[in-house]
């Protein structure tokens, strides 16, 4: 048995409530996942080869990424920028590349560097016969035919997945999705933060909803990534109804966290196997497969990474209902988001726009978005009025927030294509099938070519 004591509740809460920070300092972070394909075949890259993703972290290093490795595999990049901050370049499960970007001051910073790596992608990719696509479900290929990576927390979920919803394997291996990362002042702001980011969540959803093929033809779904997450494990997924109870903070989404089963336990390079065990056992020491050894606040860390609700808390609120998409929508997701959280008019308006809806709304409304998109109703209302309502306060917020570029520029022009979508109330996915039947006459290599990065 470990010689230590056993972490305390109180060291769990503090592991997320140091992430409070006063206004002036709080930040942004985007992230995004993208699908790589070979520009022959169409085909997922596979992690070796002279045209693989291996290739792909290699070739990016001339931009001055610092390579990371885990068991010998280079896994991911690492790269500072001026202010000391970092972002880096990761994979998941089947190779999607994602951008993790630096916490940024405004959206003009996350956009230009979105932009610029977007533009070292496309110089190593073209060398090497490859291409991106955002969208937030795999188009063409099935579970079998996409390679794996090799990391070894990825062999340990591909294994308990199945045990817990029948599109887990496609939520780690077909999917991709963009995400914005925000901060929070204090318990109190956290909670209003994440009571009305979580309610809203299913409209953010609608508005990039962008996945409607499955193995070449439509599937029935405007956002075929957010119907997987409805059917991968239910001890980590979903609207989390707890948040919108009296008394909800940080003791309560950690007792949440205690009560989600453990995926794993990493020990210097190795991840080994705790999957369906309590964390809460953990503690104790009382785990098998690492007898006599008491959890870690690393462990408890890394524990927090492993929970897929639609708002996730750390030490930061992370935004995840988006599907993978364009890089005007990398850019338009975190300005949305900081539109309504970052000014207290905006967030307070927004808080209205869902504060009377019922916790069975919530789950109802996440289902039914992932068909319906703008055309769902929740309350009496249909999602298209919610979300022209949810991206009028947004662009309020942001001008609010008066952060110009080069003195000229506010934050606003960022929104406006979600504000075409939401007053259209016609999503991505819908335009992406018009072309399909039309245009296209059913040929999805259309889609490579003409929406690639």
């Amino acid at each position: 048995m470990s010689d230590a004591a056993p972490l305390s509740k109180d060291q769990l809460i503090q592991a997320m409530s140091k992430g409070e920070k006063p206004r002036d300092q709080w930040r942004i972070g985007a992230e995004h996942e993208k699908f790589g394909f070979d520009r022959t075949s169409l085909k997922r890259p596979g992690y070796e080869g002279d045209h693989g993703i291996l290739a792909m972290l290699q070739g990016l290093q001339r931009f001055g990424w610092a390579p990371v490795e885990e068991a010998g595999y280079l896994i991911a990049l690492e790269r500072r920028n001026a202010e000391g901050f970092s972002a880096s370049i990761s994979l998941e499960p089947g190779g999607q590349f994602e951008l993790s970007g630096a916490p940024l001051q405004t959206i003009h910073d996350i956009c230009s560097e979105t932009g610029q790596h977007l533009m070292e992608v496309k110089q190593v990719a073209d060398q090497l016969n490859l291409g991106f696509l955002g969208v937030g479900f795999d188009p063409l290929w099935t579970r079998e035919e996409i390679p794996v990576m090799p990391k070894g927390r990825y062999n340990i979920m591909r294994a308990y997945m199945p045990r817990k919803g029948r599109l887990g394997l496609d939520m780690m291996l077909r999917t991709s999705t963009i995400q914005a990362n925000l901060d929070f002042e204090s318990e109190a702001d956290m909670v209003m933060k994440f009571r009305t980011s979580l309610a809203l969540q299913p409209i953010a959803t609608a508005l990039f909803a962008n996945s409607p093929f499955t193995e070449g033809r439509p599937n029935g779904f405007l956002s075929a990534r957010a119907n997987v997450w409805t059917d991968t494990d239910p001890d980590r997924t979903g609207m989390l109804d707890f948040v919108f109870q009296d008394g909800f903070g940080y003791e309560r989404y950690a007792d949440y966290a205690l009560d989600t089963p453990m995926y794993f336990a990493k020990r210097g390079e190795t991840y080994h196997d705790l999957s369906g065990q309590s964390f809460r056992a953990f503690i104790e020491g009382k785990v098998d497969a690492l007898p006599g050894e008491r959890a870690t606040i690393k462990d408890w860390g890394d524990h927090l990474t492993t929970l897929f609700p639609e708002v996730r808390l750390k030490q930061y609120l992370e935004m995840r209902g988006a599907d993978g998409g364009p890089w005007s929508r990398i850019c338009a997701l975190p300005a949305l988001w900081a539109g309504i959280l970052y000014d207290a008019p905006s967030l307070a308006a927004a808080w209205d726009l869902c504060k009377d809806w019922a916790i069975e709304d919530h789950e109802r409304l996440r289902r039914d978005v992932t068909r319906l998109g703008l055309k769902a109703e929740v309350a009496g209302r249909s999602v298209r009025d919610v979300a022209v309502d949810m991206v009028s306060i947004a662009k309020q917020g942001l001008k609010n927030r008066a952060c110009f570029s080069g003195g000229m520029v506010d934050e606003r022009g960022y929104i406006s294509e979600l504000e075409d979508i939401a007053e259209s109330g016609v999503t991505s996915a819908e335009r992406l099938l018009d072309l399909y039947h039309g245009e296209w006459k059913g040929d999805l290599s259309r889609l490579y070519r003409d929406f690639a990065y």
